[in-house]
């Protein structure tokens, strides 16, 4: 499939969404002044397969209400709709840098090899429920684990790293794994049926990044100036983020479990924030303050 293709898909979606009801003729006007329509309309035949090709590789659908005739897209999973916002904003981002190649000596962007690599592969083994085989090299080991054959469950991107979440066979647990850490990583063509108790949404629910433990959640209150309670408005740390503001000050409200990229995380912001609860929480950073602060005791 073209690229050129792909993107009158996501022009298409992104179109109605904007408008949320959408009659042809105004559909037919948009795609007038479009770079695609060259001033003219849409074709009905045009219009109608990219109907089919936006079910089939979005997996959304462009309904028609018989009683206004208006065209609307049915989004009736949240989640369904956040992998639909991504895949815009990506290929949004993709078409505006293809017409940048004149100044790409001055656009500086993250890598995410990850992607690349083996992104393909484990969606397809999503899809077909089947298993996959790969080497693994974590960064707390010095030899890779081999040939780890794994049901792979859901796909997470976090500071962009993909991650898989699955189970692994051998273990008969819940694991979550890099895909930048694996080497040769294949599609078998073992198949499997997911385990039917496992929820995916509630899985990472009470997470702050990928680290998933069985310890509870907690309430957890951090305190911050206004300049930086700004940046948490623009960015939430987690979807459970809630804030109280004061007259000097923001308290943000989070329900997370407390797990060592949290902790890093926190770190992460000095003397900007504030931990107001709960006890543990406050213990664990002022020992982690206090040891990096012991490395410069010593005068070499």
């Amino acid at each position: 499939m073209s690229k050129e293709l792909i993107n009158r898909y996501v022009w298409l979606v992104d179109t109605i969404r904007r408008y949320g009801r959408i009659s042809r003729r105004e559909l037919d006007a948009c795609w007038r002044r479009s770079t695609f329509g060259d001033g003219r309309p849409m074709p009905r035949r045009t219009f109608y397969n990219y109907r089919m090709g936006v079910a089939q590789l979005l997996g959304l659908n462009i309904e028609c209400d018989s009683k206004t005739y208006e065209y609307y897209i049915s989004e009736d999973n949240p989640h369904d709709r956040s992998v639909t916002d991504w895949l815009l904003d990506s290929s949004a981002m993709s078409h505006v840098l293809t017409g940048a190649r004149d100044v790409a000596d001055r656009i500086f962007l993250e890598e995410v090899p990850s992607s690349r690599a083996f992104l393909g592969v484990v969606i397809d083994a999503l899809r077909d429920n089947r298993r996959l085989r790969f080497d693994y090299q974590p960064y707390t080991r010095s030899r890779p684990t081999e040939g780890i054959v794994f049901e792979p469950y859901l796909l997470k991107i976090f500071r962009q790293r993909w991650y898989v979440a699955g189970r692994n066979v051998a273990e008969g647990r819940l694991k979550t794994y890099a895909l930048d850490r694996m080497t040769g990583c294949v599609e078998t063509t073992d198949t499997f049926t997911p385990d039917a108790a496992f929820d995916a949404e509630a899985y990472f629910h009470d997470a702050f990044g990928i680290v998933v433990t069985e310890a509870e959640p907690h309430h957890i209150v951090l305190r911050t100036d206004p300049r930086q309670a700004k940046y948490f408005r623009a960015l939430p740390l987690h979807h459970s983020q809630e804030e109280m503001v004061h007259d000097e000050f923001s308290d943000f409200h989070y329900r997370l479990r407390i797990t060592d990229d949290f902790v890093s995380e926190l770190l992460s912001y000095g003397s900007r924030i504030r931990v107001i609860s709960p006890p543990e929480l406050k213990a664990r950073l002022c020992s982690e303050y206090a040891q990096a602060l012991s490395q410069y005791d010593s005068p070499s």
